[in-house]
């Protein structure tokens, strides 16, 4: 690796921007009264932080309100209910008030969809190993507690309850001793996927505290790092105080025999047309990480071909491998932001022909539900009527990963439990779907 200086004289330092700079930020790209109305109410209840590089870069503020990237990163009117909206209004002023009332919003908005807390979390001398989330079989998830907060929110985001200040629905973990040591009583795990939040606001000392420990666990082959900081924060690679020293870290990782994937989320092509963040991507990849590409279908932000097919050809022209394409999770403000599965597969299909081959790496519309991870192949016209085509892609029951069932088509349905299985599904497919599937809680 040949660390070089980059050539703009870029020292940003960063600040976090939220509710108490609006005023600030509303002055300064002339929004409305009314648009600064909205976002002071919405963000009582949904996360929302921005910063400097994402403010002067990222949205064109002479198409506020409608800017994709400006409904990506400002919570706006229509995102809750018009009743919790008309109620918040109207509690203006009383903390006590205020503060109950976005309790029982949130408890409402799903905040961990997909049995997270329920199925998900293993245990270790019979107690729950906080910080660690176990559903399939070679890849565990793990909370650096550090970590667990980002460079900005997406207003999409299916982890918000993480960022809200409530302990009570944050996974984090303190240090990774007992992660390290349930992943020796566990060697069927290949896979450790360090998430939050984002782990890379944690500075690279801290970070290393987190991800050398894995190198000490022989069965760990691939260590996963989610992240949005190349689209939100690419000084983390170029220009801050430790990227060099980050990018020494990520060379350590890859030096011990392991597989060190980056999984950048990218939702939209203008992420990508910075200076800055084409050459964060090229100084990850020059450690030897490779760089995979994910991002959810988002009503209002990336709900068309165009988008997805300039945004994967811009991936692979900066070295990146296009990953998933996902479907909207049922958590948060998911009614404003969901597309229907019929919509999400003929895009996904539309923008996939205008692909070269080796952006054909990408996969989708997958949604990520409790039984697994559930991929729609496409639509199907039969004697019967149509169907959609599914296939268990990932699964929480490994006998259950990579077969093919079928749906009842239908033009509104945007989540798994809205489908209506074809009688011709396998039984124990079925069951899964249904709500009946059988949790990891693995112990140690």
């Amino acid at each position: 690796m040949v660390l070089t200086a980059f050539p703009s004289a870029d020292t940003a330092r960063f600040r976090a921007k939220g509710p108490r700079q609006l005023d600030e930020i509303s002055a300064r790209y002339g929004l409305t009264p009314e648009i600064t109305t909205a976002i002071r109410l919405i963000s009582q209840v949904l996360p929302f932080r921005v910063n400097d590089y994402v403010l002067e870069n990222l949205i064109d503020w002479g198409d506020v309100p409608a800017d994709p990237m400006f409904q990506l990163m400002f919570p706006q009117g229509g995102m809750l209910g018009p009743e919790d909206e008309r109620r918040l209004a109207k509690v203006a002023g009383d903390r006590a008030g205020t503060r109950e009332l976005v309790n029982r919003i949130r408890a409402r908005l799903n905040p961990h969809p997909s049995g997270q807390k329920q199925l998900n979390v293993p245990r270790l001398h019979g107690s729950d190993i906080a910080g660690v989330q176990h559903k399939y079989r070679e890849t565990v998830l793990y909370f650096p507690g550090q970590g667990q907060s980002c460079h900005a929110y997406c207003t999409y985001c299916f982890r918000w309850a993480q960022f809200v200040g409530d302990a009570d629905l944050r996974f984090a973990a303190a240090r990774p001793d007992e992660l390290i040591e349930y992943l020796h009583c566990h060697p069927d795990v290949t896979d450790v996927l360090v998430t939050g939040g984002d782990p890379m606001v944690m500075s690279t000392e801290r970070l290393a505290s987190h991800l050398m420990p894995l190198l000490a666990v022989e069965s760990v082959q691939t260590i996963r790092i989610g992240t949005k900081s190349p689209a939100y924060w690419p000084h983390r690679f170029v220009t801050d105080n430790d990227a060099d020293d980050v990018l020494r870290l990520f060379e350590s990782v890859v030096g011990s025999g392991r597989h060190l994937a980056v999984m950048a989320h990218f939702s939209h092509p203008r992420e990508l047309r910075t200076d800055l963040a084409r050459a964060a991507v090229s100084r990850i990849r020059s450690t030897g990480a490779v760089v995979y590409c994910q991002a959810p279908m988002i009503a209002r932000v990336n709900d068309d071909a165009a988008t997805w097919a300039q945004l994967w050809r811009a991936e692979l022209a900066a070295g990146a491998v296009p990953y998933y394409l996902f479907v909207e999770r049922d958590t948060g403000p998911h009614e404003y932001f969901k597309v229907p599965l019929a919509k999400a597969v003929r895009l996904f299909q539309d923008a996939y022909r205008q692909l070269p081959g080796l952006a054909r790496t990408v996969r989708g519309p997958v949604m990520s539900a409790t039984p697994g991870k559930v991929i729609i192949d496409g639509v199907e016209t039969t004697p019967r009527g149509r169907f959609f085509q599914l296939r268990m892609l990932q699964a929480r029951d490994p006998s259950l990963a990579g077969r093919p069932f079928r749906a009842l088509y239908s033009p509104s349905a945007a989540w798994l439990t809205d489908l209506q299985l074809d009688l011709t599904a396998p039984q124990d497919i079925a069951a899964a779907v249904l709500g009946r599937p059988s949790p990891v809680r693995a112990s140690a």
